[in-house]
């Protein structure tokens, strides 16, 4: 991706700002930037800078357990500031970072305040070729040498007004540039990890699994009548089951029905975000699904949950033979990494008790 061009601006030592990036604290210390800036800030305390890049992946470590890497200061200090100011994994970003801003408690301040020792000044070298002396970084930035894009002081940055329209103007694109990055970095450190870029931004809000329900589950329960939850044994109707994910939404961030199952709402909330064992609970599983393509096949063949089906049995070309075609073991396959990688990534297991 290359920056947009500015004849009036050395877009190219911004640009090579994140050449060679081996962390994830340049793009979160931007990121800070273009949101301050985007709010009307041109001078910024670099107090609210270092809580923005803790609260910008907050939920991103603390939901979907996307490693960072160990030695990675933006993972260490959020779970850090987790444990130590108790704040909900679901807090409005905002919110996180006013209360980081006013913490008064030491042991957060000196975690924000590790941030200061690396990425304000090191972030403008390409401004400042060959500069190896802190002091001297701050002092001609603070003229705003080479065009370079803040001012560093003790506690503050000045944004350069020269840039204020060009980043103002293309913040999208340079938002998108950080978290392209960001999914390509975090990919790498997360091999199994699916949809990576879904998982850098806390979305709106989950939307329900109403049509699932309605459109799928409830035609196969007025087939069969009853069924046993697979996790309690308890009997299952039209009238009292929910729809969760086998493996959790926030491992696999998407709502497919080919992890979606009926199951025990008394259970649903005991289940939490923990990894099935497949021993215990796939072969159950597999046959709720199996007789569920047979009954939706024929109640309503052209169902766009049936199509979801094919983005495991790819070899299907025709959607009416599905159902002879639904594999246990290639069925299971798609859940074998999954779980593994799930588990490596924190995420408990869950066995019959």
């Amino acid at each position: 991706m290359e920056f947009p061009k500015d004849s009036n601006l050395p877009t190219h030592l911004l640009a090579s700002c994140f050449d060679s990036t081996s962390a994830t604290y340049k793009y979160y210390w931007f990121l800070s930037i273009l949101d301050c800036l985007n709010g009307g800030i041109r001078i910024i305390e670099k107090r609210e800078l270092f809580a923005r890049m803790v609260a910008i992946p907050w939920y991103t470590v603390n939901y979907f357990q996307v490693s960072f890497g160990k030695q990675d200061v933006i993972h260490r200090a959020v779970e850090n500031i987790k444990r130590i100011e108790n704040i909900s994994i679901e807090e409005h970003k905002n919110v996180i970072v006013e209360k980081l801003v006013q913490s008064q408690n030491q042991e957060t301040q000196k975690t924000l305040n590790h941030f200061n020792n690396q990425v304000p000044h090191w972030f403008l070298a390409p401004w400042l070729k060959g500069e190896k002396l802190i002091s001297r970084i701050y002092s001609r930035s603070q003229g705003f040498e080479n065009d370079c894009l803040y001012a560093l002081y003790p506690n503050h940055v000045e944004i350069n007004s020269n840039w204020i329209p060009y980043l103002i103007q293309n913040i999208r694109f340079l938002r998108d540039f950080c978290f392209w990055n960001l999914a390509i970095f975090l990919q790498k450190r997360n091999p199994g990890l699916p949809d990576v870029p879904s998982k850098l931004i806390k979305p709106p809000s989950r939307i329900p699994l109403t049509n699932q329900r309605k459109n799928f589950w409830n035609l196969f329960f007025d087939e069969v009548g009853t069924m046993k939850c697979i996790y309690t044994g308890e009997n299952l109707n039209k009238s009292n089951y929910v729809v969760e994910h086998f493996i959790p939404h926030r491992y696999v961030c998407h709502d497919l029905i080919w992890n979606l199952v009926p199951a025990d709402s008394t259970f649903n909330s005991t289940k939490s975000d923990k990894i099935p064992v497949l021993e215990d609970f796939f072969d159950d599983f597999y046959e709720i699904h199996r007789k569920a393509i047979e009954i939706v096949s024929v109640k309503d063949p052209k169902s766009n949950y049936l199509f979801e089906y094919l983005d495991i049995f790819q070899g299907v070309q025709d959607i009416k033979k599905l159902s002879e075609s639904f594999e246990k073991e290639k069925f299971r396959k798609t859940f074998n990494p999954m779980v593994l990688m799930a588990i490596n990534n924190g995420f408990q297991s869950l066995a019959k008790s």
